[in-house]
This record gives C-alpha cells, structure tokens and sequence, in this order.
C-alpha cells in the first residue's frame, strides 16, 4: 500500500516572496526559474503538489522535488538547477596551461613563418607537438576547442592592439611647458578684449604635414543625376605625379594661417618659413613658435640660422616626445585634410599646390581663433 504523502511546510520571508513574485512575472529570466518561482508561491497559498501541479500544468512529482530542494537549499538557491556530474573533461588543467603559454608566443617563434597564430595553426601544432611535451590528450585537437579554450582565458592571439610607450622621462614637465603656453594665451586674448592691444608677442603652432599626394584622374569624373545615382561617380584607376609637403603655423592670437608648399620639409625648408614669420611679425615682437621635435627644428643649419637673429626673436617650445597631439595645429591640419585633401585630384604637382595655397588664402579671409583647453585647469 502506498504511503500518504504528507504536505511539507515551507517558510519563505516577506523579502523572498516579493523577489519570487518579481520573478513570477518576468519575460527576461529563464523559464524553469519563472516557473519553479510560480511553484513556491502557489505552494505557500495551497500547500497541495496535485494541487499546485494541476493549476500549472506539471506533474505533482516535479512541484514536490521542487518544494524539497526549497526546504533544503533556499527558496532562492531552488530556483537553479543543481549541478550534473557531466563527463569528465578529456584536457587536462596541464595540457590547457600548456596551450594557453604557447597562445602567447608568437607563432614565428616555434618556426613558423607567421607573425602570429591563427587558432588552425595553434591546434595544428598542439596535436604535433602535445604529446611529445606530456599531453596525450591533445592528439586529437581540432579548432573550434581551441577556440573554446582561449575565450575561457580572455586570450586572443591572432590580434594586434597597439600602445604608446612612454619614451621621453620628462613627458609631465614637458607638457607642463606647453601648457602654460596656451596660458598664456588665455591672458593676451583677456588683455586683447579689454581694448589694450598687445604686440610685442606673437604665439604660432607650427607643424608640417608631408606626404600630401598628387593623384591625378584617368577619366572624367561624373557628376550626380537625380534618380539614377546620388555621387560622384569616378574611375578607380589614377595617375601619380609625386607628394607635396605643407608647411604651416597659426596664429593663436588672431587664428591667420602662415604656410608653405615645398616638395620637401628638410632644415632650409624650415627656414624659409621661419624667414616668412620674420617678415610678417614687427621686429620688436617676441615670436613663440610651439613645435615637435623633427629633426630639422634643432639641426645645426637651423640653430646657426637662428643664432644670426636678434636676441630674443624667436622663443621655441617643443612638445614632448610622441606627445605631438598636444601641439594645436595638429588639429587644424585633421580638418583641413577633411575639408579640402579629401577626394582631391590635379593634373600636377603646381596645381596641387596651387589649390592648397588658395585655400590657405580662403581660412585667412575668415580667420578661426582656435583654442585649447585640456588639462589647462590643471596648471598653476
């Protein structure tokens, strides 16, 4: 005879009823834990399995395990299924670690000629080269569980994300000494509004932007036509006719851009410009020019050519090393080369030049005072 099953009293917090309820009704939790939720809170208003089984639709069995687990672990915790024992794992914890160190060598370093590893070439060498160092259990290993091994570790070989090493030792003070240029700029911008005009400083970003290429068009573009297509539509094939350089400075003061177009940016190019800043600055102004470290801002045709001008003529300040984005016309350069190199095509070198120069002329007719203020705060 069978025995009479005997109701099982369950007790749940007003906290543990509201949280079960929240889940009674949820359309994001999974469903076994939504209905095991269901399960307990019909089972604390009727404490009936058949009951409870009938208004859900499940058998009186699955609400009385489900009751047990609650009275054992938790009302909480018996939402989840308990753990299988499952299969035990064919790689060893060794063999992973083993795999997961060669993950991070590169691939040329175990004599291939790949830079890096692809996860077929990784597998490849686990089943050559396992068992020999240990790991039988890597005889048989194909890809898609070296896939599985590597995402479990966050590991990722096969991809190259770059950084910046800090090089120079004095980056803080460096940048620090920029700063206070723009600084100072802030307050000869004040002394300008307040009416008091000051001339005896003029503060220039200056930066070359090399590499500017003339590409010339082996066909007619042609133009949009309504209905048929929205662009321009333009031949892929184009003729090379060889790089420009520009050669540019900005006024922070009143935003006039002072530029050059040569074929080169070497040290006598430089002094051109600084020749063309001398020009168009009164002599008694103090010129501040803030710049990087190329090599022919320092060479010694440059320093000699800036020893034969007057005391205190020109004042450099350089940006750190790698620390060029912190010189301001760095982002006068992005723009122009969105705005007016973008998509550009000439017939020569002269006509590129040509171009770039009359856009120069067209920013100076509307000068931008640019300004920067990152981390500006930040000096004293």
């Amino acid at each position: 005879m069978a025995r009479w099953r005997r109701a099982i009293e369950l007790s749940m917090s007003a906290e543990e009823i509201e949280h079960l309820t929240s889940l009674s009704r949820s359309r994001s939790e999974p469903a076994r834990r939504v209905q095991r939720a269901q399960m307990l809170l019909a089972y604390s208003e009727n404490p009936s399995f058949y009951a409870v089984g009938r208004s859900l639709g499940v058998h009186h069995q699955t609400v009385e395990r489900c009751i047990e687990r609650a009275l054992v672990f938790g009302p909480l915790a018996a939402l989840d299924d308990r753990p299988h024992p499952g299969k035990e794992p064919t790689i060893t914890p060794e063999a992973r670690a083993w795999l997961v160190s060669l993950a991070c060598d590169k691939a040329k370093q175990h004599g291939y000629p790949h830079e890096l590893w692809t996860t077929r070439l990784l597998a490849d060498y686990a089943r050559k080269h396992g068992p020999t160092a240990g790991h039988s259990c890597l005889a048989k290993l194909v890809q898609g569980t070296v896939c599985k091994l590597l995402a479990r570790e966050e590991i990722k070989p096969h991809k190259v994300r770059y950084y910046l090493e800090q090089r120079d030792a004095e980056f803080e003070q460096k940048m620090a000494e920029v700063l206070c240029v723009y600084r100072e700029v802030q307050v000869l911008k004040k002394i300008a509004k307040s009416g008091k005009s000051d001339r005896s400083v003029a503060i220039v970003s200056y930066d070359e932007k090399p590499g500017i290429q003339a590409i010339a068009t082996t066909a007619p573009d042609l133009p949009p036509v309504p209905g048929v297509h929205a662009t321009f539509a333009r031949d892929h094939e184009y003729k090379r006719h060889g790089t420009l350089s520009l050669l540019a400075g900005i006024d922070l003061l009143t935003g006039k851009v002072h530029a050059l177009v040569r074929d080169r940016h070497r040290s006598r190019e430089f002094i051109e410009i600084l020749k063309l800043l001398d020009a168009r600055y009164p002599p008694h102004t103090t010129l501040k020019v803030l710049l990087d470290n190329h090599s022919a801002h320092i060479s010694k045709e440059t320093r000699t050519w800036l020893a034969a001008q007057p005391a205190g003529r020109f004042e450099f300040t350089f940006t750190p090393k790698h620390g060029s984005w912190l010189n301001l016309i760095e982002g006068f350069f992005s723009k122009f080369a969105r705005s007016v190199l973008r998509h550009i095509r000439v017939s020569s070198k002269y006509e590129l030049k040509q171009r770039i120069m009359a856009a120069i002329d067209d920013i100076n007719r509307r000068p931008v005072i640019h300004t920067w203020s990152y981390k500006l705060a930040e000096v004293a």
